[in-house]
């Protein structure tokens, strides 16, 4: 059986631009393609933190060191431009790949520069009551 796993996340990116009439989805710096270990034409999920908008769309590569995350098309009406957003990836794998698997963990500042890249989450604590 294969189940599906977080591949790779670039978290609390921020849109830079809306391109409604360009060809693609969402252009993405490549240097950051590079790091997260996402890939041109990639599916992708977009959480949009700003507003709760949740969609699904693909890769376009942007110019390398650009920190452009562009949305374009029809999903460039679903954000705009300052919001901050999770864009995730995901994989199937099988027990045994599971069992080793480690996603690629992006965070980034609000002009899309690399604050730190990790490969786990910290264990959420119980609220202090």
């Amino acid at each position: 059986m294969m189940s599906v796993f977080l591949k790779a996340k670039l978290h609390m990116a921020s849109f830079t631009q809306a391109e409604l009439w360009y060809d693609g989805s969402c252009a993405i710096d490549a240097d950051l393609l590079a790091l997260s270990g996402m890939r041109e034409f990639e599916q992708i999920d977009i959480y949009n933190v700003s507003n709760g908008e949740r969609f699904t769309t693909y890769i376009i590569v942007a110019e390398a060191g650009s920190g452009i995350i562009s949305m374009n098309g029809a999903a460039a009406r679903r954000c705009q431009v300052g919001d901050r957003i999770i864009i995730a990836t995901y994989g199937q794998f099988f027990e045994a790949e599971a069992a080793q698997h480690k996603p690629k963990l992006v965070y980034l500042t609000e002009q899309n520069c690399v604050e730190r890249s990790t490969d786990t989450i910290a264990v959420q604590a119980a609220p202090e009551r």
